[in-house]
């Protein structure tokens, strides 16, 4: 049973024949359906069913039709539809060992480590492999996160003065990490110290301060798969929306991390406290990705 199914307001579920229902019900009445004939391998269609059940959230299922033109699903997942172009940087898209489903790979600057991310709209990427139209360019990126586990903080108190100020240090890390990139070791040098500046100026404040009031946002790889992160970022828009399905409500949040925009989802009872707009959230996520092609 997927983890994450709880997030979109299935925390209902227990057992393996409430699941083969859901499935079911997804493969026979979605509003969405999609497929693909890969001429790699013969007589193979590979289909997607999604069927959502609140507002751009949903169940995606995945399969095959046989020799006898019957579906079998392969395995299925629970998705978030972005509404916010989170990058315009390129991706990269690599196949899972397992299965036929996908992860993207973005390195966008404001984030400072690769960005992992599970892949939603994989037969339009496997349409232009076919069509041996890859790597596709003029793309953009639209991301969105699944939480089981999340806590509501209170914002830093910050003037216009100190936001700019905050702002204006980011975009110069940006170009800085850009030019190091490159191999400029002026660069390099430049974020050496002041990766070591940072670091005393916070080994001084933790003594007497919560690391919390120090630390505005953060964006950190958590656990073992690559593309689940530790977040904390700023509550940008938040709603709360009911599972016409199981009648559990969920949340619906747009978070600003690290400048980087995306939307996330958690079932309301696995949030602590009230997720107001101006407070921050910090969880563990499941990072999705859409990519917008141009033919979209």
């Amino acid at each position: 049973m997927h983890k994450y199914l709880r997030a979109i307001g299935f925390g209902q579920i227990k057992n393996r024949k409430q699941l083969q229902l859901l499935i079911t019900d997804c493969i026979r009445t979605a509003k969405q359906r999609d497929y693909i004939s890969l001429s790699e391998q013969e007589d193979f269609i590979f289909m997607e069913c999604c069927k959502e059940f609140c507002e751009g959230m949903g169940i995606a299922v995945r399969g095959e039709f046989d020799e006898n033109n019957n579906y079998i699903y392969d395995y299925y997942f629970p998705y978030l539809r972005g509404n916010y172009v989170s990058s315009e940087e390129d991706v990269s898209i690599e196949r899972h060992a397992e299965k036929e489903s996908y992860a993207g790979i973005c390195d966008d600057l404001r984030i400072g480590v690769s960005l992992i991310f599970y892949f939603q709209n994989v037969i339009s990427y496997l349409k232009y492999k076919e069509r041996k139209q890859l790597p596709v360019k003029g793309t953009t990126l639209n991301l969105s996160a699944l939480s089981c586990q999340g806590t509501v903080i209170m914002p830093i108190i910050k003037n216009e003065k100190e936001m700019k100020k905050v702002k204006q240090v980011s975009r110069n890390r940006s170009h800085l990490i850009a030019a190091a990139r490159k191999g400029d070791e002026e660069a390099i040098e430049n974020l050496t110290l002041e990766d070591m500046d940072t670091y005393t100026a916070i080994s001084k404040k933790i003594r007497k301060e919560d690391v919390f009031s120090i630390v505005d946002t953060y964006f950190m790889p958590y656990g073992v798969e690559c593309d689940q992160y530790s977040i904390l970022g700023e509550i940008v828009e938040s709603q709360k929306l009911q599972n016409h399905v199981t009648g559990e409500y969920v949340y619906h949040l747009t978070i600003n991390c690290n400048e980087l925009l995306f939307d996330l989802c958690i079932n309301a009872e696995d949030l602590l406290g009230e997720p107001e707009v101006g407070r921050r959230f910090k969880g563990i996520i499941w990072m999705q990705g859409y990519i917008n092609f141009p033919d979209n």
